[in-house]
């Protein structure tokens, strides 16, 4: 009868470390940060939804950096292939019969820069909406910007001042990029789902673990 030992070290073998330790914790601080900064954006000015959509920021701007220097499966030429080659791989899981990869699949490469793209454009909005408050660290600058174009607006009667205006649009649009991302977060869940299913390989834990099963790539 096989040892513990002997049976541990046989399943370490048959998988490899795929995930690097900021992949993986990255990833879900980002869930946590993300869905902190989403449930409580009903207050913008919200302490909670500040601080988490700093940390969304920060996470962000981290991975992109990770994404051209860390590991293989860490960067972007792993996994960043052509939307043609994206919607063939996400055509042949739907029919079950898509290549499997080690690292991210080509739908998932291409889920991941949309997922960081829409992401960063949300932090960005947002850090623009509350520096218009006169808050966050853009509020030196956006702020003298729109007192010199409400001095210049001082001589006309409009139903809304520019910076009315403005705040209202960028606000707008950051609550739209962010329930964009929430789309793109379901989606992103289904495929895994699907992908877990059709491969038959649990992707959610091998997030946590950072071990996928072993194939020759």
């Amino acid at each position: 009868m096989a040892s513990s030992e002997t049976i541990r070290t046989t399943s370490r073998a048959a998988s490899t470390l795929v995930w690097d330790p900021l992949v993986r914790f990255g990833h879900w601080a980002l869930v946590a940060a993300f869905a902190v900064a989403y449930l409580s954006g009903e207050d913008e000015a919200d302490a909670l939804h500040v601080w988490g959509g700093y940390i969304v920021g920060a996470i962000v701007v981290l991975r992109v950096g990770w994404g051209f220097v860390g590991p293989r499966h860490a960067r972007f030429s792993d996994f960043v292939r052509s939307p043609l080659v994206a919607l063939a791989y996400f055509r042949d899981l739907l029919y079950g019969r898509a290549r499997r990869y080690v690292g991210h699949s080509p739908a998932g490469g291409a889920m991941v820069i949309a997922l960081l793209v829409c992401l960063a454009a949300t932090v960005a909005t947002g850090l623009i909406a509350y520096g218009e408050e006169g808050k966050g660290p853009l509020a030196a600058v956006l702020v003298t910007d729109a007192n010199a174009n409400g001095n210049e607006a001082e001589h006309r009667a409009p139903a809304k001042t520019g910076r009315e205006e403005s705040e209202s649009t960028i606000g707008e649009l950051h609550g739209l990029l962010a329930n964009i991302t929430v789309a793109l977060v379901v989606a992103h869940i289904l495929g895994v789902a699907v992908a877990s299913v059709v491969h038959k390989e649990n992707l959610v834990f091998a997030m946590i673990t950072g071990r996928k099963r072993w194939a020759r790539e």
